[in-house]
């Protein structure tokens, strides 16, 4: 099964020294990468202008637009846009704040039965209301 990634996870994987990770970061982005190696590591968009934003140095966003490059976005639709903003509003009844980016992707990964990989614990609050599903690294329990 595909999952997609957030921007959590990749900034950790592609944004951060290897000697900068604690243990249970270690198993993260080695989990991220048995995605990567097996082909089921996905991104959409405003993930991608996430990860490349706030880069300073020219260098290093065209370093990491590189890399970023190897992953197609996935593809968001009107539908998808539609589902956030329904899903964001079942989670406002329940009393659950929520971002715009998060709902987005919730819907695409419901659209396309993938599960979310994150370390984002906001994610684990609207699994309680959505019908989501969390990728969590061998060894590392989600949040």
């Amino acid at each position: 099964m595909s999952v997609l990634v957030d921007t959590t996870i990749w900034s950790l994987a592609l944004r951060r020294r290897p000697a900068d990770l604690n243990a249970g970061e270690h198993l993260l982005v080695t989990e991220w990468t048995e995605l990567v190696k097996t082909g089921r590591a996905r991104i959409i968009g405003v993930v991608r202008q996430e990860l490349l934003s706030g880069i300073k140095q020219h260098a290093l966003f065209e370093a990491l637009r590189e890399a970023l490059s190897a992953f197609p976005d996935e593809r968001v639709e009107t539908e998808d846009h539609e589902a956030a903003a329904r899903a964001g509003n079942d989670c406002r009844s329940k009393g659950i704040a929520v971002s715009l980016v998060d709902m987005l992707l919730c819907a695409v990964a419901h659209r396309h039965g993938m599960s979310i990989f994150t370390t984002d614990p906001d994610f684990a609050r609207y699994a309680r209301v959505l019908h989501l599903k969390l990728h969590s690294a061998p060894g590392k329990t989600f949040q």
